[in-house]
């Protein structure tokens, strides 16, 4: 959602355009390409209402964020996934290298691990070099962030038994 978040930026939050310069391009039938001015019209309303035009995040984004912040905490604190610690502490080192180059020294180990993952993404997209050393931090993010993502989905499933008793 974040490149969602510049995509809109980049067409200067107009849904005209969007939809002239961008929706466009594809080859999505005309009920397709409804739906899609729909969608992005109701993310530019969004956007527009709280704030975030220029930098920032949706609200709904944050929310997301926050509930993955959550529950990576309460897995952490579980004795009931061993390998999500493992691949945590793994990763560890790179999440502080990462916050201690950044400019929010407090920012949850969450946030740093999306911030590293699309700032790698933009730097492909910009064909810039990325160094075997960041490509192997990424590789690493990845697995957490991945582990993580399916327990939040199973967790939203109601399939996730965090505690010894459930």
């Amino acid at each position: 959602m974040w490149q969602v978040e510049d995509i809109i930026r980049a067409y200067d939050c107009s849904l005209t355009r969007i939809k002239r310069e961008y929706i466009e391009q594809f080859g999505y039938t005309p009920e397709q390409k409804a739906e899609l001015v729909d969608w992005y019209g109701n993310l530019v309303r969004m956007m527009n209402s709280e704030g975030c035009r220029t930098s920032g995040h949706l609200q709904i984004n944050n929310i997301v964020l926050q509930q993955l912040e959550e529950l990576h905490g309460a897995l952490l604190q579980s004795a009931k996934f061993p390998f999500y610690s493992s691949e945590y502490y793994r990763v560890l080192p790179f999440v502080v290298e990462l916050r201690h180059r950044g400019a929010d020294k407090q920012e949850h180990e969450i946030q740093t691990c999306f911030n590293a993952l699309y700032g790698t993404m933009m730097l492909r997209l910009q064909k810039k070099p990325v160094t075997p050393e960041t490509e192997h931090a990424i590789r690493e993010i990845t697995t957490l962030i991945g582990m993580l993502s399916d327990y939040y989905k199973a967790d939203k499933a109601g399939e996730l038994a965090l505690m010894d008793n459930e």
